[in-house]
């Protein structure tokens, strides 16, 4: 069985669905009264967004580098990065990493690939909606992948770093984030909307969406969990 180490803190509150999902999913799986070892090197969420908005990408993976070290150094067999918007670094990690990486991103694109989506949209930080990082492997697979406009994607960046970072939740911005969803699916034909940030399952769900969601977290732990009973 192998453990995990996990870049957390990016931020709280999906640091702490991570590892409780984590536990509890290996407990599930083998059916016994168990949990798993596993370590978390927590970040400071702040100075991760400094410095992709100053596109400084080589402090950032020097700063991840250095953060998978400790997790080697803990005895962690593999590392994941508990965020979307930080695999905007995720390559150029991977060639300097100590320990092999698990994406976010490619476990989501195998989950819309399994479910034969073809048209999808993605709602995430400003950096995962507008840089390439996220939307290049569904384009390499033939899915077609749609942000909203530059407004909606200010206001959702907003709402994500303002409010559901910090854990707090709100009705309007629910009803903000539905509508720009359903006008998504009405203009653009999306067959199902991507979660591209790891707090927005705190206010949207397959529940309270106008289309069908992928949670890139709850995918995401679903193949960290596999991996680490392999």
């Amino acid at each position: 069985m192998k453990k995990v180490g996990l870049l957390g803190g990016m931020g709280p509150e999906s640091t702490i669905a991570y590892y409780h999902d984590i536990v509890f999913g290996v407990q599930a799986a083998t059916g016994k009264q168990f949990f798993p070892d596993l370590s978390i090197e927590s970040l400071n969420l702040f100075e991760i967004v400094k410095l992709c908005k100053e596109q400084k990408y080589n402090t950032l993976v020097n700063l991840f580098k250095t953060a998978v070290e400790r997790l080697a150094a803990s005895g962690a067999d593999f590392a994941v990065l508990t965020a979307n918007t930080s695999h905007i670094v995720f390559d150029q990690l991977q060639a300097v990493s100590p320990l092999p990486l698990l994406s976010i991103v490619e476990a989501t694109c195998d989950e819309a690939q399994r479910r034969g989506i073809k048209k999808i949209g993605l709602l995430g930080t400003c950096f995962t909606m507008e840089e390439d990082f996220f939307k290049k492997p569904f384009r390499e697979r033939g899915i077609d992948i749609i942000v909203p406009d530059k407004p909606e994607i200010d206001y959702v960046s907003d709402k994500i770093y303002s409010e559901l970072e910090f854990g707090v939740v709100k009705e309007s911005t629910r009803a903000r984030l539905q509508q720009i969803i359903s006008e998504m699916k009405e203009r653009d034909n999306i067959e199902a909307i991507i979660l591209g940030c790891t707090e927005l399952p705190l206010i949207l769900n397959d529940e309270n969406s106008p289309v069908p969601c992928l949670d890139t977290m709850k995918i995401h732990v679903q193949r960290i969990v596999e991996e680490i009973l392999c």
